[in-house]
């Protein structure tokens, strides 16, 4: 079994938490038309200006989908 990789997104500022929850939608659409194979995302609202998007792929696809979506940032999911 490969690792998986959960990719973030981060954002700053009183919105932070709106667009991170709209910014979910966005990659639940993208593992829907690419047909990925784990379907792991979700968002986090860190405190009233920091909030992080993500979504979990395998070790195999994390290098398309980092190109095709460009988080900010990646860690080992575990």
């Amino acid at each position: 079994m490969s690792r998986k990789i959960k990719l973030i997104w981060d954002f700053r500022g009183s919105t932070a938490a709106k667009i991170a929850e709209h910014h979910e939608v966005h990659l639940k659409e993208y593992i829907a038309s690419e047909k990925l194979e784990l379907n792991i995302t979700g968002f986090e609202i860190l405190n009233d200006m920091y909030a992080i998007a993500f979504m979990v792929v395998t070790e195999e696809n994390m290098i398309a989908v980092r190109d095709a979506l460009k988080p900010h940032r990646g860690e080992v999911y575990g």
